[in-house]
C-alpha cells in the first residue's frame, strides 16, 4: 500500500504553476480547500485559470485569489453570489465561461474518465447553446459539453488515511470526489488524518490511488462564510413569500422526490414535515432535507443550494453532485419549485438574467428545469416597477423551453391545460380583475 506524502498549505501552493488551470472544490464554502487556497493567494502565483462551481465569497476561498488579481479566467455555474467577481467581470478584469451546474458536475465526471464529452438537453434554446455544436438526438434537441480537466485540483475531505483514500462529511462531498478524478495533481486538504486500516473500506469516497499529496487543516467557523450560523445565511421570509410557498406544498403528494430552488422555494422546506412524506433533494448532494435548524451552521449541519444550514431527516442520504444531477436528468424527480423573472406562452421560463446585469449565474436552474417530471414556478405577479412577469414571450434569457406546468404567485395560480395557459385559482386578497391588468399572456378561466 502506497504513502502518500504529507505536505503543508505553504508547500501545495508551490505546486501550483504560473499560469495553470486550477480546479477547486466546494459548494459556496462549504467543502472548500480554503486553507490551500489562501495559501496560493500568500504565494502570488498569477494567470490562473480557476475551474469551480463559484468562485469563493469575498475574501475567501477562490475569492482571495481573486480579489489578488491572480485569475485569468473562471469556468463555472454560479459566480454572482461573489460580488467582487462581477465587478472584475465588469471590469474586464477576468473572463468568466458559465456552465449549468449540472452540466459543470458531469464534464469533471467525464473528464476524470478519460471521456471526450456527452450531449445534454440541458441549455438547449437557451445562450448555452449558442457557442456549441447541437443535434437532435431521438427527436429530442441535446448540445455538446467537453469534458474538464486541470494541472491540479485542491479538494476538501473530512477524513483521510495515509493511503490517501477520502472521506467525505455530509454536504461537503460536491464537487470535490469529482475533481480528485480529473487533474494531474490532486491536493487533498482534510480534518484529521488515520493509519491505514482505520477507514471502513465501505465508507471510503475517493480512493487514494487519485490523490498525490495530503495537507492536515483545521476547519473554523471563519472558513465557511455565509454558511457559517443560519443567523448569517440571509434568509428573507415575510407572509407574502410564506403564502406562496404554502400553496406550492399543497401541491406535493406522499412519495415525491421533490427539488427547491433558491428564494421562495426554499421557505418550503420549513413547512415539510414528516408527515407529509415528501423527500427534499438538493442539487449540491443530498435527498431527505429537513428544517434550518433553530441554531449552529455548516461546521454541524448540511447546507442546501441556498448555502443554507438545515437538518437531515431520518434515512437522509448524501451523494456528489454528479449523482444528484443524474437524479434531475434521469427524470428521477417528481417535482422541481424555482422562482422565476418571467413565464410566456409557450411555458417557457426565465430566470436567471436581470437586464443590465452580467449573466453570471445560471446554477443548477436549467438541468432542473429540463429534467424534473414536473416544473411549480413562485414568482410575485408583477415586477418591481409593476410590469407583467407572466408575458407573451419571454424577453429575458431563457431557462428552458416549454417547461413550466404551474405559476403561482402572490396573486393568482396558472396551470398549463394541454398546453393553453390557464387561470384556475385566485389567492386570498386578489380579484379577477386586478389579476387580469397585471398578466400580459393570455389565458383561459377555469376558477372552480
Amino acid at each position: 500500500m502506497k504513502t502518500v506524502p504529507q505536505i503543508t498549505a505553504e508547500q501545495a501552493a508551490v505546486l501550483v504553476p504560473e499560469g495553470a488551470v486550477l480546479m477547486a472544490g466546494g459548494f459556496g464554502m462549504t467543502g472548500n480547500p480554503i486553507h490551500l487556497l489562501h495559501a496560493l493567494a500568500e504565494r502570488g502565483t498569477r494567470n490562473l485559470t480557476y475551474i469551480g462551481n463559484n468562485v469563493g465569497e469575498p475574501g475567501l476561498g477562490g475569492g482571495q485569489l481573486l480579489r489578488n488579481g491572480q485569475l485569468r479566467k473562471a469556468i463555472g455555474s454560479f459566480f454572482t453570489s461573489n460580488p467582487e467577481a462581477v465587478r472584475a467581470y465588469q471590469a474586464g478584469e477576468i473572463d468568466i465561461q458559465l456552465i449549468p451546474q449540472g452540466s459543470l458536475a458531469e464534464a469533471l465526471r467525464a473528464g476524470g474518465a478519460g471521456i471526450a464529452g456527452f450531449y445534454t438537453p440541458t441549455g438547449a434554446g437557451t445562450v448555452v447553446a449558442e457557442t456549441t455544436e447541437t443535434r437532435v438526438i431521438d427527436g429530442q434537441e441535446v448540445i455538446f459539453v467537453p469534458g474538464l480537466r486541470a494541472d491540479v485540483a485542491f479538494v476538501r475531505a473530512w477524513r483521510a488515511d495515509t493511503a490517501g483514500n477520502l472521506v467525505y462529511r455530509m454536504t461537503e462531498r460536491n464537487f470535490n470526489p469529482l475533481m480528485a478524478t480529473a487533474a494531474r495533481l490532486v491536493v487533498a486538504e482534510v480534518e484529521e488524518i488515520v493509519p491505514v486500516g482505520v477507514l471502513d473500506p465501505d465508507a471510503i469516497h475517493t480512493p487514494g490511488c487519485f490523490v498525490d499529496y495530503l495537507v492536515q487543516a483545521h476547519t473554523s467557523l471563519e472558513d465557511l462564510g455565509s454558511s457559517a450560523s443560519i443567523a448569517a445565511s440571509g434568509k428573507k421570509v415575510d407572509d407574502t413569500r410564506m403564502a406562496m410557498a404554502r400553496r406550492a406544498l399543497a401541491e406535493l403528494r406522499p412519495g415525491h422526490v421533490v427539488n427547491l430552488g433558491i428564494g421562495i422555494p426554499t421557505l418550503v422546506a420549513d413547512l415539510i414535515t414528516t408527515e407529509h412524506g415528501v423527500t427534499l433533494h438538493t442539487e449540491n448532494g443530498m435527498l431527505g432535507v429537513g428544517p434550518a435548524p433553530e441554531t449552529g451552521g455548516a461546521l454541524d449541519f448540511p447546507v442546501n443550494a441556498g448555502k443554507q444550514p438545515v437538518t437531515a431527516l431520518p434515512g437522509a442520504v448524501y451523494f456528489d453532485s454528479a449523482d444528484s444531477f443524474a437524479m434531475i436528468r434521469g427524470g428521477h424527480v417528481d417535482v422541481a419549485i424555482m422562482g422565476g423573472l418571467q413565464v410566456d406562452e409557450q411555458a417557457n421560463l426565465a430566470n436567471w438574467a436581470v437586464p443590465g446585469q452580467p449573466l453570471l449565474g445560471i446554477g443548477g436552474a436549467m438541468d432542473l428545469a429540463s429534467g424534473a417530471r414536473r416544473l411549480i414556478v413562485t414568482m410575485t405577479h408583477v415586477d418591481g416597477k409593476g410590469r407583467p412577469k407572466i408575458v407573451p414571450q419571454c424577453t429575458l434569457p431563457l431557462t428552458a423551453l416549454r417547461a413550466v406546468d404551474m405559476i403561482i404567485t402572490d396573486w393568482a395560480v396558472f396551470e398549463f391545460a394541454d398546453g393553453q395557459l390557464t387561470l384556475t385559482e385566485l389567492l386570498p386578497g386578489a380579484t379577477l380583475e386586478q389579476v387580469q391588468a397585471g398578466t400580459g399572456a393570455a389565458f383561459t378561466l377555469a376558477l372552480g
